[in-house]
């Protein structure tokens, strides 16, 4: 079955929030789909916000400008017509310190793979990642596009303060942590870039759909 035939299910969240959701797994050319149906979306009349998630949109609306059914009709009625290719996100590089005090799981990473640290390093730099969406913290991308053998499970004890600009693995994604903040994913690097300024014109270095390759500075023991 095609993407393109896979109409999201339609649940309401509430009097005023109408969830779009996808079913699993979460696939870069679904997770298109909804950037272009939120792109449309954000027009309709009645529609106040769209929230792009992980296989899935929620639509906040105004029950006494459209009604539920009405707007659910015109979800189903817009998916196969949806263009796809009108969002191009840009291309970004991010340079990276590899283990070390940088990236204290590398080595577990390491370990859980059968791979030495500098080819997780190596395999990890060589990805083309697409940022699926911002979540979790302000500026936080969660990224699609990780080589499968890299996948690794969270920590098992979540850490109570993550370094800001900390690179990680969580599961079969990467992401970079905009703050300090507790987490739970593999570090294996840091880079030097503020992933959120909130003084900026633009806030967040990441948005969704862009194009992201990391850069390697070093790699340490």
């Amino acid at each position: 079955m095609s993407d393109q035939a896979l109409s999201p299910r339609l649940h309401l969240l509430g009097d005023a929030a109408l969830l779009c959701d996808l079913p699993a797994p979460a696939t870069l050319a679904q997770q298109q789909r909804i950037w272009a149906l939120a792109d449309e979306a954000g027009r309709w009349p009645g529609v106040g916000e769209v929230l792009p998630g992980m296989n899935n949109l929620t639509l906040i609306f105004d029950p006494a400008a459209i009604d539920i059914d009405a707007l659910g009709a015109r979800v189903l009625e817009a998916w196969p017509r949806l263009d796809v290719g009108a969002i191009e996100g840009r291309r970004i590089e991010i340079p990276v310190a590899y283990g070390g005090e940088y990236g204290p799981d590398l080595g577990d990473v390491a370990a859980y793979t059968g791979l030495a640290p500098a080819e997780v390093a190596r395999r990890h730099a060589a990805g083309d990642y697409v940022v699926y969406l911002l979540g979790f913290l302000p500026g936080f991308a969660f990224m699609g596009g990780l080589a499968p053998e890299l996948a690794t499970p969270r920590r098992s004890e979540p850490r109570i303060a993550v370094p800001a600009r900390s690179v990680g693995i969580g599961g079969e994604q990467t992401g970079i942590y905009p703050l300090q903040s507790p987490g739970g994913w593999q570090l294996i690097g840091r880079t030097t870039l503020d992933l959120f300024d909130p003084a900026a014109a633009s806030p967040t270095l990441l948005r969704p759909g862009d194009r992201v390759r990391f850069v390697i500075e070093s790699i340490a023991a």
